[in-house]
């Protein structure tokens, strides 16, 4: 909530004692009351008030760029409601997903934003962009005024019942005397440089990599900040490992990650559906083996069926032949004769064993350049993971530079190898997931950032600044859209009166009476629009 008091002694008149927020008072003194308490601060008025008169000639052309870009803002916001009232209405029954998201940009409820859970380190980000934003929308005011050469009363924030906000109050007779366009300059001045916030930190995210680049290098393997106590990565990975490749495919940064499990998962449920007498009870990843000697599936367990599944003894895991085929011919994975050869041929076999040999199959990331998928020897069989319908197997290849046998080899000894040929090292290993890959995916906090010195806490230093920048973008975004609503008590009352102004067929009376039809409509629209994200979010 942030508001001016000039206008505000405007509305409920200057000889008045009392105001709907006690902040008319003859001496500077904070506010304490059962619903309403506030901190003024004064120090900051003559620095300010110097800076504005010094360079008023510029800052007079900054501010009226930011016009433009707020009345902009009002028309948009003021579209968004009039959507939404047509959707209360029933008027308008299509997209109403996309209606969904549109109301809720329009109080920083971005989609990515309603699907995550908020933990308490969250809320401290929130709580410092916060303090960002509503400073820099208010400094906004404070030059703007002091570039017309009106003085600054006090800066204030206060708390209106759980409701934080700030306000700059100004010389109401100085103000009252002013020029429109000049009166529409300080209105104006909050939501454009939250906006101009916004573009500060997006280019600050891009120059990121490139400012943190004397002491951090980007973009070669995620490292791991922290593993979950859930995370079936739990006693494997710890923070300060890197992530090499994910499934034989070589990740470089966060969002490769996700995206190739999503990848995984989607492959997952195609060849779910695609099985036909195998979904019943297992499911085999036709494309990926190993090469697995003669000797390993002389000596494996025998297959147990019990009520017509396939399991094995103790900690091993099913494996089944894959035919080699001609890669230009294709192959009906789902043919009867096919799975029940594959059902007579199964092995039971230890996984961290397997994964260190040779691949098979035409379904790794390595393209095979002979027209045969198997590349097995005579005294080696081309096997693949039998797995449970739902559950995908994937392996996931990951250094430990911080170990001490891989400080002895140097830092960079695990980096720079063949996505094929990732495999366990000194420095490293691979870890075989059997089961949920999305949830696997999430289970483990990364950063595209690695300290080129060991430092604790500098590892965690581009993640936390990293949110803070896009906390600080979507909650100054949020202030700026905010303030641009045709509602009582923000600035979009004040330049929507200010707008009217300029009508010269209006008389004065009609333009009040328009004003307040104009506030009570968008106030009216505001909070259905908010009810509809609100529910939305708590069904």
């Amino acid at each position: 909530m942030v508001m001016m008091e000039g206008r505000r002694l405007r509305r409920f008149g200057r000889g008045q004692s009392q105001t709907l927020l006690p902040l008319r008072v003859r001496r500077l003194s904070n506010t304490i009351s059962c619903w309403y308490c506030d901190f003024k601060i004064s120090a900051l008025n003559e620095p300010l008030f110097r800076f504005g008169r010094r360079h008023a000639r510029c800052l007079r052309v900054w501010f009226s760029m930011g016009i433009g870009f707020s009345l902009t803002a009002l028309l948009g916001v003021t579209v968004i409601l009039l959507w939404e009232l047509a959707r209360a209405l029933h008027l308008n029954n299509e997209n109403a997903q996309f209606s969904r998201h549109l109301s809720g940009s329009l109080f920083g409820l971005f989609p990515s934003v309603l699907e995550l859970s908020i933990s308490v380190t969250d809320v401290g980000y929130l709580f410092i962009s916060s303090i960002i934003s509503v400073s820099t929308h208010e400094f906004g005011h404070a030059l703007a005024a002091a570039s017309e050469g009106v003085r600054i009363e006090f800066i204030a924030v206060f708390l209106a019942v759980l409701f934080p906000g700030a306000l700059v109050a100004f010389n109401y007779e100085l103000l009252k005397a002013l020029p429109r366009f000049a009166a529409l300059r300080i209105y104006c001045a909050g939501i454009w440089h939250n906006a101009a916030c916004c573009a500060f930190c997006g280019l600050l995210l891009f120059l990121l990599p490139l400012i943190l680049y004397p002491f951090y290098m980007h973009g070669e393997s995620p490292m791991v900040l922290d593993v979950f106590s859930t995370s079936p990565f739990s006693g494997f990975l710890s923070p300060g490992d890197q992530i090499i490749s994910l499934d034989g495919t070589r990740i470089h940064n966060v969002q490769e990650w996700m995206e190739k499990a999503a990848l995984l998962d989607e492959q997952m449920l195609q060849n779910l559906n695609s099985s036909n007498d195998y979904k019943h009870f297992t499911t085999v990843n036709d494309r990926k083996g190993y090469c697995i000697p003669s000797s390993l599936t002389d000596q494996s367990k025998d297959i147990l069926l019990i009520d017509n599944q396939s399991t094995c003894p103790n900690e091993l895991t099913p494996f089944a032949n894959i035919s080699c085929f001609d890669s230009s011919t294709p192959v009906d994975g789902s043919s009867e004769d096919d799975h029940q050869n594959r059902r007579e041929s199964m092995f039971c076999l230890a996984a961290k064993d397997i994964v260190k040999l040779k691949k098979c199959g035409d379904g790794w990331v390595k393209s095979i350049s002979n027209r045969s998928s198997c590349l097995c020897s005579e005294d080696e069989s081309c096997l693949t993971p039998v797995q449970m319908p739902g559950l995908t197997w994937v392996e996931i290849t990951y250094s430990s530079p911080h170990s001490p046998e891989c400080q002895k080899l140097g830092r960079n000894s695990f980096l720079g190898v063949n996505s094929s040929d990732f495999g366990e090292t000194s420095c490293g290993g691979t870890y075989v997931f059997i089961g949920d890959v999305i949830s696997m995916a999430h289970s483990i906090r990364l950063t595209e950032y690695q300290p080129r010195w060991s430092s604790a806490c500098g590892a965690f230093f581009p993640n936390v600044l990293e949110k803070i920048l896009i906390c600080t973008f979507h909650v100054s975004l949020t202030l700026a859209l905010l303030n641009s609503l045709p509602v009582y008590f923000l600035d979009g009352e004040s330049i929507l009166e200010e707008i009217l102004c300029y009508l010269s067929f209006l008389s004065p009376r009609k333009r009040g009476t328009v004003l307040q039809l104009c506030l009570a409509g968008g106030m009216l629209m505001s909070v259905l629009a908010f009810l509809r994200i609100f529910l939305f979010i708590i069904l």
